[in-house]
C-alpha cells in the first residue's frame, strides 16, 4: 500500500505530465467544440506531445482518453460529438496518464464562457472542499478526517457530497487500496502513513446527494437535475505532511495556503 522513494518520484513525473495536460486545457477556448474533439485534443497531446499512455482509455472497456462530465453529470460523462460545450455550462474533466508504469489521476471543472453566479459558487466550493480533504492528510491522520473535513465545507455553504463515488489508491494500478470516502467522522478509518499515494476527488451537488446512472452504462446524473461539480488530485503522503503530485502551474500560492509542492514527495 506504500510506495517506495523510487515510486513516488515515477508517480510525480506522471503527475507533472498529467498537469500540463490541464494547463493545455487551460489555454483552450472550450465554447463550441464538442466534448468528442477536447477528447481527441487530450489524446494526441498524451500520447504524441508527452510520449506517455491515456490510462483511461480501454480500463474496463472504456473507449477514450478523459471523462467529460457537463452541468448535471456527476461523473463518468463519455464523450461524444453532439455534445457541444456552451456559453454558461460547466465540465468536468477527469483524465489518468501513465508514464514508466505509473499512474496519476486528476480532474477539474471549467466554467465555459458567462457562468451564472451560482454555478460559480459551486465550482468554487468544490475545489475548496477539495484541498480541505488535502489540508487534512498527513502521517497518524485517518481517513475519516479527511471526509469530514471535505463534508463539513460542502454542507456548511449548502451543498449535498455524492457518496456512491470515492477517492483510491494509485500507482501501477489505477484503483488500489484504500478507499477514500468523501464523508465521515475525525478519528476513524485507516490510519496514514508516509508513502501512501491517493486520490481525493468529492463530488458536490448543488441540489439532493442522489445520482442515478444512465443507460450507457457509464453517465452518471444527478437524481433531481441539479448542478454537479468535481475535482481532483493525486496525493502522496510526507513525512511532514502531503503532496500534491498532480499540482497545476497556476495552483501554488493561489489560495491563503501556500499549499506543499511535489518535490516534498522525494
Amino acid at each position: 500500500m506504500t510506495k517506495q522513494p523510487r515510486e513516488l518520484t515515477l508517480l510525480a513525473e506522471s503527475g507533472r505530465l498529467l498537469a500540463s495536460v490541464f494547463g493545455l486545457l487551460d489555454r483552450t477556448s472550450l465554447a463550441g467544440l464538442s466534448t468528442l474533439q477536447v477528447n481527441e485534443m487530450v489524446e494526441q497531446f498524451i500520447v504524441h506531445d508527452l510520449q506517455a499512455r491515456p490510462a483511461s482509455k480501454g480500463q474496463y472497456g472504456y473507449g477514450f482518453v478523459l471523462n467529460s462530465s457537463v452541468n448535471d453529470v456527476v461523473c463518468h460523462g463519455v464523450p461524444s460529438q453532439s455534445n457541444v460545450l456552451r456559453d454558461g455550462d460547466i465540465v468536468n474533466f477527469d483524465i489518468t496518464l501513465e508514464k514508466n508504469g505509473y499512474i496519476a489521476d486528476s480532474s477539474k471543472t471549467y466554467l465555459v464562457g458567462g457562468v451564472n453566479p451560482a454555478a460559480k459558487r459551486l465550482v468554487q466550493t468544490a475545489y475548496e472542499a477539495m484541498w480541505m480533504g488535502i489540508r487534512a492528510v498527513r502521517p497518524g491522520a485517518r481517513l475519516g478526517d479527511i471526509g469530514w473535513a471535505i463534508e463539513r465545507h460542502a454542507k456548511r455553504n449548502g451543498y449535498s457530497v455524492v457518496r456512491e463515488y470515492c477517492g483510491h489508491g494509485i500507482g501501477r494500478e489505477m484503483h488500489e487500496e484504500p478507499q477514500v470516502l468523501h464523508f465521515g467522522k475525525p478519528g476513524t478509518g485507516l490510519a496514514l502513513r508516509e508513502g501512501m499515494v491517493f486520490t481525493i476527488e468529492p463530488m458536490l451537488n448543488r441540489g439532493r446527494r442522489g445520482v442515478r446512472t444512465e443507460a450507457d452504462g457509464w453517465t452518471v446524473v444527478t437524481r433531481d437535475g441539479s448542478l454537479s461539480a468535481q475535482f481532483e488530485h493525486t496525493v502522496a503522503v510526507t513525512a511532514s505532511g502531503v503532496a500534491v503530485l498532480t499540482l497545476r502551474p497556476d495552483e501554488p500560492g493561489s489560495g491563503p495556503i501556500n499549499w506543499p509542492s511535489v518535490a516534498a514527495a522525494g
